[in-house]
This record gives structure tokens, sequence and C-alpha cells, in this order.
């Protein structure tokens, strides 16, 4: 028999916290939205159509787990807008998912898909679960059911989901032979992330961190900072930060700090990062083999040429964004800079590339899987990865150029690209 556990106060206060940071999330995503149309032009009607998803589905999946009971799990879709094209964005599984979370990445969705002219809106979804306490038959039987209960709203010309937080590869090839048995003769295009063997692309695996070296790269153009021994600080290592690491290290760059969810390691002379990599954890854990551990925040505010937070949001305040020691900020978390930081690094003289921008990799390549996808022609790596710098150095100089001609920051600058596209796909269609 269960024992149904009390909720303490600490949780409820927990709960509350987590609530309150994804509606500064979406509200702060709004605010800078309804800047951006205003600087572009637009009406206040394009602002109201704009700062919200289109739709947004609530469902609750019931699994089957191990043990025979009935667990009822609770799953979110937001679709932005799909003026331009198919809603496209990836699911987590998280416990701390909520709606308003789902709702603002969706919106960025559209932003980063906006910046790098895909053609598509911004999707997101995401499942309130714990995939580490959970078998691989109870993660099986919850994927699937998540896809027979969005399976109306999604689809290769609808809805094209893709990997994201605590989901994979192995994931998504569940999602797609569920989806396969309701819509058999178009269930390859329905998601990306997929193993290569069931039309997965190349490069999709180190599509985002790639995405962020390639924006670090111009960014030191920008600054004049040559990457052979330039001092390196990332914030975080799980997929993107760890993948990063090791990119940047080949290049010649001297990564001197990382950090995980337990504490930062910090060597002003250079980690040793293939070391760290082979230690790692699936959940990019490991500085608990390691006893000289700093803070997340005393790494933060390390002397380095180059600060990457790659870890989680609100990192980078108004409290330590005076101490902030490095010449260029390039986030590849989402939101880990607030908006009074962003100002205050903005004042000082440092470079930051925003996160819709310097995170887009992933998206590029999951658009890339679907071209493939459809056309039934694969690339190989070689060509997927010059496809993607193309991509990506186009869009980091008509953001650059933007900054600097409207005298913005280059979040703001991001937003105006982003926002651009799918305001003006809404006009042209008589929605505004």
């Amino acid at each position: 028999m269960k024992t149904t556990a009390l909720i303490t106060n600490d949780q409820v206060q927990k709960q509350d916290l987590e609530e309150s940071e994804a509606l500064s999330l979406l509200s702060s995503t709004q605010s800078i939205i309804k800047e951006a149309i205003q600087k572009l032009g637009f009406s206040s009607d394009m602002y109201e159509l704009l700062k919200e998803p289109l739709r947004i589905l609530t469902v609750r999946i019931p699994v089957r787990m191990d043990d025979g009971s009935y667990q009822i799990f609770t799953g979110y879709r937001s679709q932005h807008n799909d003026s331009v094209g198919p809603t496209k964005g990836g699911v987590r599984f998280h416990p701390e998912v909520t709606e308003e979370e789902v709702k603002a990445l969706s919106i960025w969705m559209s932003l980063k898909c906006g910046i790098t002219n895909l053609p598509y809106g911004g999707g997101k979804g995401g499942i309130i679960c714990d995939p580490r306490n959970m078998s691989f038959g109870e993660l099986e039987r919850l994927s699937r059911g998540y896809v027979r209960a969005i399976s109306q709203i999604v689809g290769p010309t609808k809805d094209i989901p893709a990997p994201d937080v605590y989901t994979n590869s192995q994931i998504m090839a569940w999602m797609m032979d569920e989806f396969s048995c309701l819509r058999e003769f178009d269930s390859p295009g329905f998601i990306t992330g997929k193993p290569i063997v069931l039309g997965g692309s190349q490069g999709r695996e180190t599509a985002t961190a790639r995405g962020v070296v390639i924006s670090i790269e111009e960014a030191a153009k920008k600054r004049g900072i040559d990457l052979q021994g330039a001092r390196i600080v990332i914030q975080g290592f799980g997929n993107a930060g760890s993948f990063l690491a090791k990119f940047m290290h080949e290049t010649g760059a001297k990564v001197i700090g990382i950090s995980d969810a337990y504490g930062a390691l910090y060597d002003p002379e250079g980690l040793n990062i293939d070391y760290l990599l082979d230690r790692r954890d699936s959940f990019g854990t490991v500085t608990n083999l390691f006893t000289n551990v700093i803070t997340n925040q005393e790494l933060l505010v390390k002397e380095c040429d180059i600060l990457v937070p790659a870890a989680i949001s609100n990192q980078i305040t108004a409290q330590n964004a005076h101490d902030i020691k490095a010449s260029i900020v390039v986030e590849a978390a989402n939101g880990p800079t607030t908006l009074e930081a962003t100002k205050i690094l903005d004042e000082r003289g440092i470079l930051l590339v925003p996160d819709i921008l310097a995170s887009a990799g992933g998206v590029i390549v999951s658009y890339f899987e679907w071209v493939q996808n459809n056309q039934g022609y694969y690339w190989s790596e070689e060509e997927v990865a010059e496809k993607l710098r193309k991509i990506m150095v186009d869009s980091f100089k008509t953001i650059y150029e933007t900054s600097q001609a409207h005298q913005v920051d280059m979040r703001l600058a991001a937003y105006m690209v982003g926002i651009r596209k799918p305001a003006e796909a809404s006009r042209f269609r008589g929605w505004v």
C-alpha cells in the first residue's frame, strides 16, 4: 500500500518560486517583444497578437508504472504563431515544467526561427515528471501517451517536436513510432532529433554547442580576441556545456572554469577537459569527484575573456553584473541574464550574445533533418556543418548590424530581427 506524503511549507514555497520565475520569464519576454515591435513600427494590435501563443493544449497522460499502479502526468504543447509555417520546438521532461514556461519558450522558438530565417513558427512542449526516477519502460509509455494526447495538433505540416531537457533520440524514436501507428504516410518528418537509422540528421547531437562556438568566434572577431589561448569560463557541463568545452579546447582556447549543479572547478592555467569529459556522468555531473570546488556564483565573476552561461536561467543579475570580468558573454542557456543585468553589461561595454541567437544551432539542424526527411536524401556531416555555419554567421551579422544601426543592445536587436518575420507574415495574412 502506498502512502501519500504531506506537502511541507518548503515545498509550497519552492513551487511558488518556480511559478514566479516562469511568469517572470514570460513577462520579460513580452516586454522585449513590445519594445521590438514599437521599434519596427508595427501597431499595438500586432503586439497583442504576438505576446501570447495562438494555442496551448494541456493534456493528462495516464501511465502504468512498473509496480502495476497508475500515475497521471500533466503535459503541455504550446504553438506560438504559425503564420510563417508549421510550428517547431522541443519537448522537455522535467519536474519543474509549467504552462507559463512552455508558453515563453514557444515564443523564443518563433524568435529563433525568425533570426535564422527558417520557415517555422515557434512551438514547445513539456511533461511534469522526473525522468531520473523512472524506468526505461515507464519513460516509453509516457512518451507514447504524450503523442496520443497531442496527435490532433501535431504533424510534419502542423507542429514538429524535437528533444529538449531530459529527452533524447530514444524518446524521439518512441514518439515517432507511436505517431506512425496513427499516421503511417508522413511519420518520419513528424519529429526531429531521431536516431540516424530512423531518419535523423548527421550533426544533430552537437548542433547547439557548434552554434555557440560559431557565435563565440564571431563575437571574438568583433572584439579582436584571438581564440588561441583565450580564457573561457563555461557555467554548465551538460549536453551543450560539455560539447562546448570539448570544441573550445580543440580550437586552442583555454577552458579555465566549468560547473555543474553541485559546484564549479576553476584553474587559471586551464582545466584538463578530456579528463573531465571522461568522468562526467549522464547528467553532466563531475565536480563531486573533487575537493577544490567553488560555487557557481564564484565562477561567474572570475576573470576571463569569454563567459558562457550554459546552465539555468537568471544567473547573471543586477546583483552580480557589475562584477562580471569577461569581455564577451555568450548565452548558451535559456534566459541566464536578467533584463537589468543586460543593461548593466551593455553600459559597461561587455558584448552580450543573446540566447535566442547563440543557441539556435539545434533548431537549424532540426530544420535540416526535416528537409532531408521530406526529400528522402541525406547529407554528410561536413555538409550539415557547412550549412549550419553559413546560417549562424549570417544571423550574427544581421543582429550585430541591427544593434549598431539602432544603437540598441544585442538582445533587443535579436528580438527585432526575430519578431519581424512572424509579424510581417501575420500582416500579409490579414490577421492584424
